[in-house]
């Protein structure tokens, strides 16, 4: 293992909620002594990489661990719209009210924090490493079609996993300092962490009408079906609706970028997680999700 008193600069990829894995990440990361003095990221990358250099990303964890299906399905704020399907400011709402993303500009966090979005007017990346935090991170996870884009002087801007899933080249280095990624989109097996089964009180799990929507639900955004097992299903080509088709597709791309950016950059250390671990709404496993980014930074922690 490499000297744990070791600087890093942190780069989270793009994910959806495989993201919350680069939580459990960090959390290795830090117990192992390392000291990260660098973060960017993009999509759930740069959320998760805003809420650590911000010192909220502890409060966000219990949050989202807090969190079951019916919880998530309450925040998503759907609209009718040609720009995408979901607005995202409830879920914003939520946690600006919590005071888990403040009110700051990047330029005024403890550590060089940059996130990038993409100019789809201009078709160019933008790149924040100043300006409002809360802006930042709203830019760069807005999945095309799916979240309504972002207004920015006279462009659109959106999910900066677009054109920079992983974004190695935008992370401020200081001298000394180990360059470590952690890749969301790895195309590696699944192994599900196992976790103490904790439910609380949930009626609505025998009501019809929730589960009927809950369906629905999973259809429109591609959330894996599972077997008696609890394996994954292998999809069929009469399962896979419009939205699921964009998803898959997106992710296919940007596993493909970030597999480029790694080749490129050559990080001292990737941490991968596998791509198969969750789709891109799945939130409501995070506890799961979260474990699963400890446990794979302990096993890339021993390879170094």
């Amino acid at each position: 293992m490499a000297n744990p008193s070791q600087k890093i600069a942190l780069v989270l990829s793009s994910g959806g909620a495989r993201g919350l894995a680069h939580i459990g990440a960090i959390e290795v990361l830090q117990e192992n002594g390392y000291s990260i003095t660098s973060i960017s990221g993009s999509s759930m990358g740069a959320l998760v990489g805003g809420l650590f250099a911000a010192g909220k990303l502890e409060e966000f964890k219990k949050w989202a661990e807090g969190m079951d299906k019916m919880d998530i399905l309450s925040l998503i704020d759907f609209t009718i719209s040609n720009k995408g399907i979901v607005k995202g400011e409830k879920v914003f709402d939520k946690m600006q009210k919590l005071n888990m993303i403040p009110d700051i500009n990047i330029e005024d966090l403890p550590i060089p924090y940059t996130a990038v979005a993409v100019d789809i007017i201009n078709n160019k990346k933008v790149i924040f490493t100043k300006g409002s935090l809360i802006k930042a991170i709203r830019a760069s996870i807005s999945i095309p079609s799916v979240f309504t884009p972002m207004p920015y002087t006279d462009s659109l801007l959106v999910d900066g996993g677009v054109l920079s899933p992983l974004p190695i080249e935008h992370i401020h280095r200081t001298k000394g300092d180990m360059l470590v990624a952690v890749d969301v989109n790895a195309l590696i097996p699944y192994n599900k962490p196992f976790l103490s089964n904790e439910e609380g009180d949930k009626t609505w799990l025998n009501n019809e009408k929730i589960q009927a929507l809950f369906k629905k639900w999973d259809n429109l955004f591609g959330h894996e079906e599972k077997d008696s097992e609890q394996k994954v299903k292998k999809p069929s080509n009469k399962n896979i609706g419009y939205y699921s088709l964009l998803v898959r597709s997106l992710q296919l791309m940007q596993t493909q970028l970030t597999q480029y950016a790694i080749e490129l950059q050559q990080p001292k250390l990737v941490i991968p997680i596998s791509q198969k671990s969750a789709t891109a709404f799945e939130f409501y496993r995070s506890k799961e999700l979260i474990e699963y980014g400890r446990i794979q930074c302990r096993k890339a922690l021993k390879k170094l």
